[in-house]
């Protein structure tokens, strides 16, 4: 189960009710932020969700809307916050960027603090025993764009009430069998993990997508995941001018979304020039199950279903 908080979903520049690019992934006791345009850190506080726990920070690319709130949050992260380490993923040449903006905002040691840049390729850019993070490249201006895949791993649930009825007692035995050994019973009865395991449980899977020029290069990647988080700046009659900008319209995110068989698909990114109505309606003639979420709106993914939440601390 993932649950992702919209922290700005403007494109370009800012509008009244929107900010610029950012969203913060949340999956049991990680957070990611992804992306960081300009005013993010005050996102975070009007989210209530604030600054714990909050030490990787995704890029998609390094278009200065993506990146000019990390000055901001790192100059506070040094002076203020307990956060002493941060990790930055991102391409080349966006890490670039974001070193000649830390060189300005740490200049002088009025600040202090320990950054780590982690130049993205395709491929596993995190990972822990529940979940998988992996980087793939997406088609925008410049090089180094790159969306993430957010995958838990499939596992299968412990049936104690089977464990309990065979006399494996509460302890290391359990979790011997959990993690795929037989073990013995104290009376020589051999219990294997396979009598005690129910069937596999496939986890929930998340792509992100910033900016884009193209989807025909994403539909594998995106093949059944349970939700696509990805931009839709112009509508289906400004697609020449969504060519040459290296920019999406409602309409080809949503046949991505239909071709890919998505289970949801959530729309970001949006013009000052377009009213969210537009962008939903023409979306939802081609793939209905649409949202064009607001800023600071927070949303839980299973493989179940997506709903709307009230936003929570993570924990």
């Amino acid at each position: 189960m993932f649950e992702i908080v919209f922290l700005g979903t403007s494109a370009s520049a800012p509008s009244v009710k929107r900010g610029l690019s950012a969203s913060l992934l949340l999956h049991r006791d990680q957070r990611f932020l992804i992306d960081c345009g300009e005013g993010t850190q005050r996102q975070l506080l009007c989210s209530g969700l604030g600054f714990r726990k909050l030490d990787k920070i995704l890029l998609t690319h390094g278009h200065l809307d993506h990146i000019l709130g990390l000055g901001g949050l790192v100059s506070t992260f040094s002076r203020w916050e307990s956060i002493s380490r941060l990790s930055l993923y991102g391409g080349h040449s966006a890490l670039q960027r974001v070193n000649d903006l830390m060189q300005v905002v740490l200049r002088g040691g009025e600040a202090d603090m320990d950054l780590e840049y982690v130049v993205v390729r395709p491929g596993t850019i995190w990972s822990s025993a529940v979940l998988t993070v992996t980087a793939f490249p997406v088609s925008h201006r410049g090089p180094g764009c790159f969306g993430y895949l957010f995958e838990e791993r499939s596992h299968r649930p412990f049936l104690a009430e089977e464990a309990e009825r065979l006399g494996v007692p509460p302890g290391p035995e359990r979790k011997l069998l959990v993690s795929g050994q037989p073990i013995t019973l104290a009376d020589g009865t051999t219990v294997r993990p396979e009598q005690v395991l129910g069937a596999e449980v496939k986890g929930t899977r998340l792509a992100y997508v910033g900016d884009a020029g193209r989807v025909d290069d994403l539909v594998g990647v995106c093949r059944n995941v349970d939700a696509l988080v990805i931009e839709a700046t112009y509508t289906a009659d400004e697609v020449d001018m969504a060519a040459r900008f290296g920019h999406l319209t409602a309409a080809q995110a949503a046949r991505l979304a239909a071709e890919a068989q998505v289970g949801h698909l959530f729309l970001v990114h949006i013009s000052r020039r377009h009213a969210e109505r537009e962008i939903l309606r023409e979306a939802e003639a081609i793939f209905p199950h649409t949202t064009v979420p607001r800023d600071l709106e927070s949303y839980r993914i299973t493989r179940d279903k997506v709903e709307q939440v009230e936003l929570t601390d993570g924990a």
